[in-house]
């Protein structure tokens, strides 16, 4: 495919989750991804296990894509090499605490000096500025910190993460269509921009519905389990051999259910008339469903609501997500090599552009693999 983004050089002074993330995802669509590492190891995401041969699998799932050179950017003749790739650069993107890339010379005051039309992406836990900017986070102190692990779990129980890293993902997401955004501005106006991406505030902007429910009622959004604070019946419900998830979203699915399980009567029942109903009176809903669900397993009930046409799908587990025929079709899971010749397998971008996918153009660098392609070989003292 045509990449869109081919032409445009990122650099990356970044370590772990959101930033790789958004490194990555720019990489995908054709962006020089030009990774900065320390020298004394390089992205911690390095040493993270599984480990093939001493190469980290899930450093190799963020950081297809990018070349690597290894800089010590606390020495000044390391940190002017960062200048020098950054002054031929579109983009920086960092994840650091806010005020460390100033400390080192390498803030967006600085680069923009040295490069005007600069897109600058800075992500962090709680911002550039402001009474938490200097607190450090992690995805688990984010879910804490926005709420999620208030509403995650099943009612009255402790408090759990959501098992993705969604406030990591969801802040290098922001960061990558800010960027691509930014570049689309300086493009119009020639202008450069500081883009600041808070990991709290793009965790509490996907929770767009929780939110509302708040600023609409006063009352805090409560632990549900798998169901739904406004549709039922939208859960996983108990088969007689296990669970299944299924969603009948409105009235009409809800009357397919219906039919499916052979209780027409429940369609006329006063308390799941409406979408509004059914939620309020969803305990007793299940528990009905339930009785019903429990008289055969839960390939049974699959196939049953599939041929009725309401949403519904097995508890997977990744080893069969990952082999599902819609998976294979799509080709999401492709091999990919590692620095060390083992070949590996990783999901790749799931976009496509008038039917194409975006290709591994890249396997995962090793650190500093790139130092002789792309950094100076003069003494910068010399200047």
């Amino acid at each position: 495919m045509e990449m869109p983004l081919e032409g445009i050089r990122v650099i990356e002074f970044c370590n772990v989750a959101a930033g790789p993330y958004c490194g990555m995802l720019l990489g995908d669509m054709g962006a020089d991804v030009i990774k900065v590492e320390n020298p004394k190891g390089g992205d911690t995401l390095r040493t993270w296990p599984p480990i093939t041969d001493g190469y980290s699998e899930n450093f190799a799932s963020l950081n297809r894509n990018k070349r690597s050179v290894a800089l010590d950017l606390k020495d000044p003749i390391d940190a002017e090499q960062a200048r020098l790739l950054v002054r031929d650069a579109q983009v920086v993107i960092e994840n650091n605490r806010p005020g460390a890339m100033d400390r080192l010379g390498l803030g967006y005051a600085q680069l923009s000096r040295l490069n005007p039309q600069l897109v600058y992406c800075s992500i962090s836990a709680y911002g550039q500025d402001g009474p938490r900017s200097q607190e450090g986070g992690f995805d688990l102190t984010v879910q804490a910190m926005s709420g999620i692990m208030s509403i995650t779990g099943e009612a009255g129980g402790v408090p759990v993460k959501c098992g993705v890293p969604l406030a990591d993902f969801s802040a290098g997401l922001y960061a990558a269509f800010s960027v691509v955004s930014a570049l689309r501005g300086v493009a119009q106006t020639g202008q450069g921009t500081h883009i600041d991406v808070p990991m709290l505030g793009a965790t509490l902007a996907i929770a767009a519905l929780q939110t509302s429910e708040y600023f609409g009622t006063g009352k805090d959004p409560v632990k549900l389990g798998s169901a739904h604070p406004r549709n039922a019946p939208y859960q996983a419900f108990k088969a007689r051999d296990t669970y299944f998830g299924m969603a009948a979203g409105n009235d009409v699915l809800w009357r397919s259910v219906c039919r499916a399980v052979n209780r027409d009567d429940l369609a006329n029942d006063s308390r799941f008339l409406t979408t509004t109903l059914r939620a309020q009176h969803q305990v007793e809903l299940g528990e009905i469903l339930e009785t019903v669900f429990a008289t055969a397993d839960a390939a049974h009930w699959i196939h049953c609501f599939r041929t009725a046409g309401v949403p519904c799908a097995p508890i997977n587990r990744y080893s069969q997500v990952l082999q599902d025929e819609q998976v294979e079709h799509m080709q999401w899971v492709q091999p990919v090599e590692l620095p060390n010749g083992k070949v590996t397998r990783t999901f790749t971008s799931p976009v496509r552009f008038s039917g194409k996918r975006a290709s591994i153009r890249r396997r995962p660098p090793a650190l500093g693999e790139h130092n002789d392609e792309l950094l100076w070989r003069v003494d910068v003292r010399a200047d």
